[in-house]
């Protein structure tokens, strides 16, 4: 085992897999270097996340794997950084005290400084800042492929969902300069990166705190150019030479404006996918979880989306077994969901979180309630998608080689304009960031599969509109 070796385990979002690369980028400028697994790493890096039950058991389970490694090896470092290490950092110091730094989501630059004070402190030293002291773009970073990169708009939250911890982790929403955004994007292309996702807790109120604080030019904020600051932003990147495609997550639907579609149409190296949560399909439930916008608005903007942008590809967050959910509010959620008829979905059960407000509302659902209703939820989101994917069997789709799959060495895997996973013969020649073209031949309700072609992209297969109105 070599000290200056570090390994990074990351729980949760797309934020932290971003944070994750920038931690490691911070270590390698110190002189560390990447190591395959936790046990021959001089440094362990555990990145958590806080927005599940799981989150929990996860970590701790990995820290009681560590603990053995601690103790056989004392100059092993453990490091626990993240939303969970901001909301438990006495819980960790107390059930876990061989860890040696523990670090919060806006104090991720300091970890140079943490790391030297654990070199002569006989206690886990413990740094949790309230407020950020830069955007974790301004580290350094050391990416997992070189073609895509993470770009942080705005870090923090101004919401207030009753099931969602995150505001109280990561603190206000603080937007960065326009300016800042698109040096960043620049500097990446010129490094290699051909593809960005931009994040943000909310990315689609980006801005509205720069305008507030008079931080963005009189022609931004005067609403003159008929843009929110995030389409202006879109349209900005848009024109970055080099940049062949632009993602963004997560969006909420009650801060969505006609102009971000148009902006999805009009700036060609802005994808076809949009992430939009809906978490739930009853009203009632919509409410008491302060989602600020109901079910009619959700399928009004579902329509609006795929009217404006051709071939247009949503997937969504839904939550099962809120406190209060009845069979009814239930029923609510898959009438939506057939009637949006999301091309994907990420379905979640309702994790009690301390700190929410969810926590202290009636009517818990029961577990196994909960469990019979996720199941069917399952199997109506994967028909919705494996239908979405058959429509695309004959088409011609433009794919970004991610690389080799995961579980068949002869074939090679990537991902279309739309983010559909497309799995391929491998071709000699192709490499992770390569473009190509890919002819679909059969789908299943996770994956699409096909063959290299010369032959010229065709559009893909839009998804209806919702079906029908609600009553």
């Amino acid at each position: 085992m070599s000290a200056r070796t570090y390994f990074i385990r990351t729980y949760g979002c797309q934020m932290n897999e971003h944070d994750s690369e920038r931690a490691a980028g911070v270590l390698e400028t110190m002189g560390y270097r990447p190591a395959p697994d936790p046990e021959s790493a001089g440094l362990v890096l555990l990145n958590t996340c806080a927005i599940r039950e799981n989150a929990d058991n996860k970590l701790y389970g990995q820290l009681s794997h560590l603990k053995p490694l601690k103790l056989a090896d004392p100059s092993k470092t453990i490091v626990v950084g993240g939303c969970l290490a901001q909301k438990d950092q006495d819980k960790l110091a107390e059930k876990a005290p061989y860890v040696d730094v523990v670090y919060g989501t806006h104090n991720m630059g300091r970890l140079p400084e943490l790391l030297a004070q654990a070199d002569s402190a006989s206690l886990p030293v413990v740094e949790i800042l309230e407020h950020t002291q830069m955007f974790p773009s301004a580290l350094p970073s050391m990416r997992e492929v070189r073609h895509h990169a993470w770009v942080s708009i705005s870090i923090g939250c101004d919401n207030t969902c009753a099931f969602c911890i995150v505001p109280s982790l990561r603190g206000p929403e603080k937007s960065r300069k326009l300016g800042d955004i698109v040096s960043e994007t620049r500097e990446l292309v010129a490094d290699g990166v051909t593809e960005i996702t931009l994040l943000g807790q909310n990315v689609n109120s980006y801005g509205r705190d720069l305008v507030r604080a008079g931080e963005v030019p009189a022609e931004f904020a005067d609403g003159s150019r008929n843009r929110t600051l995030f389409a202006e932003l879109l349209h900005m990147l848009g024109d970055v030479d080099g940049l062949d495609r632009i993602r963004f997550t997560s969006p909420h639907p009650k801060d969505f404006t006609s102009d971000v579609f148009a902006a999805m149409r009009d700036v060609p190296t802005v994808m076809e996918q949009l992430h939009l949560p809906l978490q739930a399909g009853s009203d009632r439930i919509l409410k008491l979880m302060q989602r600020s916008y109901r079910s009619r608005r959700f399928l009004d903007l579902v329509a609006e989306a795929r009217d404006t942008i051709p071939g247009l590809a949503i997937s969504t967050d839904i939550i099962v077994g809120f406190p209060g959910e009845t069979e009814a509010d239930f029923q609510a959620t898959l009438d939506v969901t057939e009637q949006a008829r999301f091309d994907s979905a990420f379905t979640f059960k309702y994790s009690k979180r301390p700190g929410t407000t969810a926590v202290d509302l009636p009517d818990h659902v029961e577990q196994h309630v909960m469990d019979e209703r996720f199941i069917r939820l399952a199997e109506l989101t994967k028909r919705l998608s494996a239908e979405s994917h058959a429509r695309q069997v004959g088409t011609v789709q433009e794919v970004v080689v991610e690389g080799p799959s995961k579980t068949d060495d002869t074939r090679l895997s990537g991902r279309t304009r739309h983010n559909r996973l497309v799995h391929f013969p491998v071709v000699e020649g192709l490499a992770s960031g390569a473009t190509t073209n890919v002819a679909v031949t059969d789908a299943a309700a996770h994956y699409l599969l096909g063959e290299v072609t010369d032959a010229a992209v065709t559009p893909a297969v839009p998804t209806p509109g919702p079906a029908t109105a609600l009553a």
